[in-house]
């Protein structure tokens, strides 16, 4: 049985109006989360789009929702002090009645850092923040009051599967859900392997670790509308400017889900067989209601 989440890029157009939209829409129609990105201005390199302030979105979606899982995928440490961020996911934790994941990140996106003057150290540098920042959140939930709602602490999401020699080290020693980002079936059956071993070194059972993948899809009742959302996400993302619909839907089915709803249903059938139980799907089209509803028809074939 698995489950099927919304992703939100939130500093690529997001704003009030269609983030209350999403939230309702998101719950309304049973997925299992919903998650944003942590990002001050586009990822892409796009000028002029809306970046919504992660946190306080988040603070919004608490109130906003009654159900759903909801949380940052991922704030990262380099901008947010390890103790404060804890206490901030506690409070919202609080809020939400006990819904909240806390995702964080070492931080990638140097181009990110320069424009708001924000340091951006080496890469050994940050993981190990990153680490330590880790353990400096879980030390504060146990000095935190209010504490959050489910045995003191909040739910831990982190990445970690491009760093085969310590990300997936700190995964196994710290997760409670391991995401990996843009990976096929093959791609992550050797990083689950490693991540296994790590579980073995750290004695950590891995049975205990939820699993996840972050992708994009691409979804239509037939070809045609496929096709029809391959040439919409043409202008979201840049990169696929200069192909045509067909060649993006092609390109991008390796990676991303494409296809029908049986056909996405399939594809996650293979991962779900590696033992994944939640698919974090990119909705770029951040209007596109008639989308999330009809991926929300996978539901049923995965459950």
């Amino acid at each position: 049985m698995a489950g099927i989440g919304v992703m939100i890029e939130g500093q690529d157009g997001l704003n009030w109006e269609r983030w209350r939209r999403i939230c309702t829409d998101a719950e309304r129609l049973g997925f299992a989360s919903l998650r944003r990105s942590d990002h001050l201005f586009s990822v892409f390199g796009v000028e002029g789009r809306d970046a919504l302030d992660c946190w306080t979105s988040l603070a919004l979606a608490a109130d906003w929702t009654k159900r759903i899982q909801f949380g940052p995928m991922v704030s990262s440490l380099t901008w947010h002090y390890p103790a404060v961020l804890a206490r901030q996911a506690a409070a919202i934790d609080v809020l939400s009645g006990g819904r909240f994941v806390l995702g964080v990140g070492a931080g990638w996106h140097q181009v990110e850092h320069e424009r708001f003057g924000v340091p951006f150290p080496t890469l050994k540098q940050r993981m190990d923040n990153y680490e330590s920042g880790i353990k400096l959140i879980l030390q504060a939930w146990q000095r935190t009051l209010p504490k959050p709602v489910r045995n003191g602490r909040v739910p831990l999401l982190l990445g970690g599967g491009g760093g085969e020699k310590r990300g997936l080290r700190i995964v196994a020693s710290y997760a409670d859900e391991w995401n990996l980002t843009n990976a096929d079936t093959e791609i992550y059956q050797h990083k689950l392997n490693v991540f296994l071993g790590y579980c073995k070194d750290v004695g950590r059972d891995p049975n205990t670790v939820k699993r996840s993948i972050m992708q994009g899809y691409l979804i239509g009742a037939n070809e045609s509308e496929v096709l029809e959302r391959a040439a919409l996400v043409k202008e979201v993302v840049p990169r696929f400017q200069d192909m045509d619909a067909r060649q993006v839907a092609e390109e991008r089915s390796k990676m991303w889900f494409v296809g029908t709803p049986d056909q996405i249903a399939e594809k996650m059938r293979g991962f779900m067989k590696l033992g994944v139980d939640l698919f974090m799907l990119q909705h770029f089209l951040q209007d596109d209601r008639e989308g999330l509803e009809l991926l929300a028809s996978v539901l049923p074939a995965i459950a």
